[in-house]
């Protein structure tokens, strides 16, 4: 068990490295100079210089390169070019933004999928099947922005029950705050639940037919204890698989929707850093969401071992 664990997490570090070389040079090749754009168009050549020389853009790519990572390891990853803040700082802010909403669409689309999901497998050709599959595929059709706007023109616009956008900061309390996320999550929760509900569905209905469902069905339990005890554990390692896919999904996808909401998340700030050609924001954010996702598989993939005997005992 300690080897695999070690060679695993040895993986997740190598690829995290080639990771952070790719996105490195990929940022260096996009086009205009950042102090260009930063002094804008009246700046004399020698001043576009000092300003190079200060910022390292003048040093050899590999240079410039291990200088980053070096901070990466340290907790320094820069200050912003247009802000002028540590970068760190201004990930962490907006990280207390994306990081709930994540969350709280994961929830939401777990508490519609899985029972849905399950019901459906177990019903198989009834009504709860039909539902199912109807909410998988309008769910899935329908993007999450145009579900942003159906939310804020019904629940802001008509009934008044919700803010229409912003956010008013954790530090106006935990209810406003949670009011804030609660729209934004439902409409990002919502193609994630469709697709959850058709993976938890073929899970589900896979296990069935497995032999130690058929004996605790010849033992004499009941319909639902099979189901809940015997079949349902066994088919969660697609859906977690999912699950970690969607995570990082909703964590590095929800532009879209913070844009809608004006919620001032990550992906926000992605945006934002790409418009002003702020390179080391950007390289700082994408790096962050590489590597959540590296980590999040990792995390799914030690779960495998802690759900199912058999992969433990292989390892």
């Amino acid at each position: 068990m300690i080897p695999l664990l070690a060679r695993r997490f040895a993986g997740l570090l190598v690829t995290l490295l080639i990771v952070s070389l790719l996105i490195f040079a990929v940022m260096d090749l996009l086009p205009g100079d950042p102090a260009s754009i930063m002094l804008g168009t009246s700046a004399t050549p020698e001043t576009l210089a000092a300003l190079r020389h200060d910022l390292g853009l003048d040093q050899p790519l590999l240079l410039r390169y291990g200088y980053w990572l070096t901070g990466v390891f340290s907790g320094d990853l820069g200050t912003s070019l247009t802000y002028g803040v540590p970068v760190a700082g201004l990930i962490v802010e907006r990280l207390a933004v994306t990081l709930p909403l994540a969350l709280m669409a994961i929830m939401f689309s777990l508490a519609i999928a899985l029972p849905l999901g399950v019901l459906a497998a177990s019903r198989r050709g009834g009504v709860f099947d039909i539902v199912a599959t109807l909410f998988s595929q309008i769910s899935i059709a329908v993007p999450a922005f145009w579900v942003a706007l159906l939310l804020i023109i019904l629940f802001s616009t008509m009934l008044g029950l919700m803010p229409a956008g912003g956010f008013p900061g954790w530090s106006a309390g935990i209810l406003p705050a949670l009011q804030a996320l609660v729209m934004p999550a439902v409409a990002l929760a919502m193609p994630q639940a469709g697709v959850l509900t058709r993976v938890a569905r073929s899970a589900v209905l896979d296990t069935m037919h497995e032999d130690f469902a058929r004996t605790a069905v010849a033992k004499g339990l009941s319909r639902a204890a099979v189901l809940w005890r015997h079949i349902v554990p066994n088919a969660l390692i697609p859906i977690l698989t999912m699950i970690g896919l969607q995570f990082t999904f909703l964590v590095a996808g929800a532009v879209l929707v913070e844009n809608v909401f004006n919620l001032p998340g990550l992906g926000r700030l992605a945006v934002q850093a790409l418009s002003q050609r702020d390179i080391i924001v950007m390289q700082d954010v994408v790096l962050f969401f590489a590597g959540l996702v590296i980590v999040v598989n990792f995390i799914v993939d030690l779960s495998y071992l802690v759900i199912d005997p058999r992969m433990r005992k292989a390892a």
